[in-house]
């Protein structure tokens, strides 16, 4: 059993709505989105597309409802664009999290990320990067680990489907080269999974660098789907690709204990991107969180 004294349970409102396609869930209002989340009984929430900008007004709403932010994504974009222009946006981004309570920082570098493009299959077209582009990342990161821990937070780095940082090979790559005082893993069950890759050895080498959890089921009928019709990314969601846990195929049960074990401390986060008109987001909201309680006491 997890310690609720150490460990907080929360969701991300890409089930209700999703930031890289709108039109998924574009009547699920940003209030009805966060009211649910806390009927549902979690405790915290990532950012959305249709969350208010100003941050004191979402902390009023957030607040009404017993949440609080746990976490929001950041794309980086040092290998595209100038380096400052990605510090100084890692700036601003952490202080407008820091106010709203968030200890964890979610980065993504996104430079060459294929993940929002349609029109290339995810599996066969994975980008890498040059050496070169390693020296930047590398540099990248641990400046914003810097700044996270400046402020009293931490800077994770997101690996992800469509990414340079997607393989083992390439998140072993990354905690070598980084300060392990600076830079850290956020964990995503379904992205391991996504890319075919048993997720319980990465955790147990990392669970020191671990300090976000995001929690993704998948489906295996949909992941045939996915491979053989060489769909996108966006499309494998579209299709239904992610569930919460619980309702696929990966088993949560070797992950909690790992969590146990080591003792983490830090949230867990329901991100299952879906369809909203086909995956009720309250209803899955519900049933990811009996599940974990089941096997966490959470």
């Amino acid at each position: 059993m997890l310690d609720p004294q150490k460990v907080r349970l929360g969701i991300a409102p890409i089930g209700w709505t999703n930031d890289d396609m709108p039109d998924l869930g574009k009547d699920n209002t940003f209030e009805q989105t966060i009211s649910e989340m806390a009927l549902a009984g979690y405790a915290g929430c990532e950012i959305g597309c249709q969350y208010p900008k100003d941050p004191t007004v979402l902390k009023r709403h957030l607040g009404l409802r017993g949440l609080t932010i746990c976490n929001a994504w950041f794309s980086a974009l040092l290998t595209s664009r100038p380096y400052e222009e990605t510090i100084r946006a890692f700036r601003e981004h952490a202080d407008k999290l820091h106010f709203l309570g968030s200890r964890v920082i979610g980065v993504s570098e996104q430079g060459n990320s294929i993940q929002g493009r349609r029109d290339l299959p995810i599996l066969p077209n994975k980008p890498f990067y040059t050496d070169r582009q390693w020296e930047t990342v590398i540099k990248g990161f641990n400046e914003m680990g810097r700044i996270a821990r400046e402020r009293g937070m931490f800077f994770t780095c997101h690996h992800h489907m469509g990414t340079g940082i997607q393989t083992v090979a390439e998140i072993d790559r990354l905690l070598a080269e980084t300060d392990p005082n600076l830079v850290f893993l956020l964990f995503d069950t379904g992205h391991l999974s996504f890319a075919g890759i048993d997720y319980l050895p990465v955790l147990k080498k990392y669970i020191n660098r671990v300090k976000h959890v995001h929690l993704k089921d998948m489906r295996p009928a949909v992941y045939s789907i996915v491979q053989a019709e060489n769909m996108s990314f966006l499309d494998a969601v579209r299709q239904g690709i992610f569930t919460v846990p619980g309702d696929g195929s990966i088993d949560f049960r070797p992950l909690f204990q790992v969590l146990e074990d080591s003792s983490y401390e830090g949230w867990i986060v329901v991100e299952a991107e879906q369809d909203p008109a086909q995956a009720n987001p309250f209803e899955y909201a519900l049933k990811s969180r009996a599940y974990i309680a089941g096997l966490t006491g959470l």
